[in-house]
């Protein structure tokens, strides 16, 4: 089986509305990097590929065959607080605080603008199973 590099078994793929204000989202807040791109012969993004560190996801706009997608993800950056106030600041909806939890993380919660819930995490403990 070949999969591609930057690319794991299962790889989040999010329809949007407004795909392309929701890719500039992605970057502003999350430090999201487009690799690849195609678009409709009208110039709408047909698939957009964006890779956060090792990961990568794909976003599409959004149509009458396949409509917006919800998703949760969960993110895992350097400094969730940090990382919380970028996310706030591109148009992110606060909906959790960062707080110690009791599983090893730092996590606070967002909804991005196209409504999909992002719980960002910075790993406190080298514990795997904490």
């Amino acid at each position: 089986m070949f999969v591609p590099e930057g690319f794991a078994v299962v790889t989040p793929y999010i329809f949007a509305d407004r795909a392309e204000e929701y890719v500039r989202f992605l970057e502003a807040a999350f430090g999201a990097r487009e690799i690849g791109r195609s678009t409709t012969p009208d110039g709408r993004i047909a698939n957009c590929q964006l890779q956060f560190s090792t990961t990568t996801i794909m976003v599409s706009e959004a149509s009458a065959q396949f409509p917006a997608s919800r998703a949760a993800l969960y993110l895992y950056v350097a400094d969730a607080d940090a990382t919380m106030t970028k996310a706030v600041d591109a148009g992110a909806e606060k909906i959790m605080n960062a707080a110690d939890m009791p599983y090893g993380d730092r996590q606070g919660g967002v909804r991005d603008p196209s409504g999909n819930i992002w719980w960002v995490s910075k790993r406190l403990t080298a514990d795997p199973y904490f």
